[in-house]
């Protein structure tokens, strides 16, 4: 069942209407519309974006404050929680076409350019921080997630960059310290995702296969478990987060993130 929640400062019934012509386009969709009607404080707002975050939602939001709009945006990313304006694409496209900006509301355009803007930017970070890449930038990341060999570290960063989290991640490399920038990064940010070694095992031997790495100095549960046991010790003497990504979609671990960083800054 999917609860798509309409958050207005007013009724909310031309939201609703939206929704219901949308849904007419699907056959019997097991869809259930939950109004929050005359939402107009921030604790309000926050209520029923932490509401939407406890299942399978999309939140739909008409809010005339722009301060409302941009609160939805940040609680939004936090939660991980499907939203969307059903106000700021019309705008957009009307201002295209009219080669101006719009006047009554110039709130809601600037705030759906700043949102494309900011997961723009956040991309760029991430590519330009994957595999340890620009450490001593490392300051300006939301997270960093760290770990052995293919433990999932590059598509999750990705996918939470595209979310519009500045993320980059740092191999850990056996027998070789951690670089400096990275022991600077609050330990809260710092997020050490650990695999299985049966699992990792797997993963490395499907691409030394591929690659043509050998085997002996790669995939190796002897080798895999001195890089685990390692990747540990480091974890737990510096403080940093954990999250077991054994058997774990990259949607379901950088739910578990996002989770952890807002309980850390909480």
């Amino acid at each position: 069942m999917l609860n798509v929640y309409v958050l207005s400062d007013s009724t909310g019934e031309t939201a609703v209407r939206l929704v219901r012509a949308a849904l007419a386009q699907f056959e019997d969709p097991p869809v259930r519309i939950i109004r929050r009607a005359n939402t107009r404080s921030e604790q309000e707002v926050t209520d029923v974006v932490r509401e939407a975050a406890g299942g399978n939602a999309l939140l739909l939001y008409s809010l005339v404050t722009a301060g409302l709009r941009r609160l939805v945006l940040e609680e939004s990313r936090r939660r991980d929680v499907d939203s969307l304006d059903v106000l700021g694409p019309m705008l957009e496209r009307l201002a295209r076409h009219l080669s101006r900006m719009p006047q009554e509301r110039p709130g809601l355009f600037r705030q759906l350019q700043e949102a494309r803007e900011r997961v723009i930017d956040a991309v760029d970070f991430a590519f330009h921080h994957d595999d340890g890449q620009n450490v001593d930038d490392l300051g300006r990341a939301e997270v960093v997630l760290v770990g052995v060999s293919r433990a999932m570290k590059t598509p999750t960063m990705l996918y939470l960059a595209y979310r519009g989290w500045f993320a980059a991640n740092v191999p850990i490399i056996p027998d070789m310290a951690p670089p400096e920038p990275l022991l600077q990064v609050p330990a809260h940010r710092v997020v050490y995702l650990r695999m299985s070694r049966d699992r990792l095992r797997e993963l490395r031997r499907v691409r030394a296969e591929r690659t043509g790495i050998p085997v002996e100095s790669y995939a190796t549960l002897d080798r895999i478990r001195r890089e685990l046991d390692y990747a540990g010790q480091l974890a737990r003497r510096h403080g940093w987060q954990t999250v077991d990504v054994t058997g774990k979609s990259v949607e379901e671990v950088s739910r578990e993130i996002i989770a952890l960083l807002a309980r850390a800054e909480a």
